[in-house]
């Protein structure tokens, strides 16, 4: 793959073998993302762990500091007092049977997050086809599964991302975008690797963060001292 001219300047300014410590690879990031946009900044954890085992998986949710700097649509799958607690908390589409039929029919996904209570799972568990390989069905783990669905819509638009193993061992998560400066997206890669690094299962053997990278949008990748972390 042929790469442009910016991107093979900003990789000039990356040492491919040095692993940096976290505040030095987020002031680099920044200096890296030059696009004419406003690029999101992503980090990369390969962990020591199988995911093909049950009891070494890794899941969960965390409120970013600084939120992500995405604007979140919300859907809730909710009735009642539920719903109307969705709605004053500012969810952006509220309800139940309308919106199963409206997503398979329709082909329809103008939202980023889906907050259900636990009597609408039973409604929407025919979405799970089409919202499970998007990361988008609901998930008590990552608290999109709750009755206190006011809490829910409100962590959501505040900046709450979802971290999950794939299938190579590797959590790849947003922490904001390249505008937020060296200081917020620091804090929020912290906050995001404090989570991972609590929820290390107790099968886990050895050595449990093998790699962590960070990158912009269209920036060179940045691997930063997992010593330094955990």
């Amino acid at each position: 793959m042929k790469q442009g001219k910016k991107y093979i300047a900003n990789a000039g300014l990356v040492e491919a073998s040095k692993l940096y410590d976290p505040a030095e690879a987020m002031e680099l990031v920044c200096k890296t993302a030059t696009a004419k946009f406003d690029e999101t900044v992503e980090v990369h954890v390969r962990l020591g762990v199988d995911s093909r085992h049950a009891d070494q998986q890794v899941r969960g949710a965390v409120v970013l500091p600084h939120g992500t700097g995405k604007k979140v649509r919300t859907l809730v799958f909710a009735r009642g007092d539920k719903a109307s607690a969705a709605e004053a908390a500012g969810a952006d589409y509220v309800g139940a049977e309308d919106y199963v039929e409206k997503i398979t029919k329709e082909n329809w996904f103008e939202f980023d997050v889906v907050i259900a209570t636990p009597d609408m799972m039973g409604v929407i568990g025919r979405l799970g086809k089409v919202l499970g390989p998007k990361g988008l069905m609901p998930n008590p783990k990552a608290g999109t599964v709750t009755m206190d669905t006011a809490k829910a819509v409100t962590e959501a638009k505040a900046g709450k991302i979802e971290y999950r193993l794939d299938k190579t061992n590797i959590i790849h998560c947003p922490i904001g975008k390249a505008s937020f400066g060296t200081e917020k997206l620091g804090e929020n890669f912290a906050t995001l690797l404090g989570a991972i690094i609590k929820a290390k299962p107790a099968a886990a053997k050895g050595q449990y963060i093998k790699s962590c990278t960070v990158a912009s949008t269209m920036g060179p990748g940045i691997k930063v001292n997992s010593a330094k972390i955990d």
